[in-house]
């Protein structure tokens, strides 16, 4: 099972929610542009992926520069706040598949983790002999 945690506003997001739709493995997209995600959950997140809330933030982001400055210095829970009042600053996303944590940044960082999409292809049926005897794929 693959939980994935993105914004359906970030172009990262939409990428991802591609890549873990194409895989073979059951997924669980929590768009959090519709979901709440609860404080916990972000601190939780946060933490298996060493970093604190504030560095899930994209400071660069105008929704986040309208209110702060750039190295604003805010609790945990001032952090979160801003998570759950404006969750399109969080433009990454985050995977969860088993018990490994990917902050995905490149949509591709979750490539690895996935189920190829040839799964259960028969490749034998794709092979041709050629007149002279060598195989080309067709």
């Amino acid at each position: 099972m693959i939980k994935l945690y993105y914004s359906s506003e970030s172009r990262i997001g939409k990428q991802a929610v591609g890549y873990v739709n194409a895989s073979y493995k059951d997924v669980l997209a929590v768009d959090i542009m519709k979901s709440n995600v609860t404080g916990t959950q972000w601190k939780d997140m946060a933490e298996h992926l060493n970093l604190t809330i504030g560095e899930l933030i994209d400071k660069e982001h105008p929704k986040f520069q309208e209110n702060y400055d750039h190295d604003a210095n805010l609790s945990e829970d001032g952090w979160i706040k801003i998570l759950d009042e404006k969750p399109e600053v969080f433009t990454n996303a985050i995977a969860i598949i088993g018990n490994d944590y990917i902050l995905v940044e490149n949509p591709s960082d979750i490539e690895k983790y996935l189920d190829p999409n040839s799964k259960g292809i028969n490749e034998r049926k794709y092979i041709q002999k050629d007149i002279e005897g060598s195989s080309d794929i067709i």
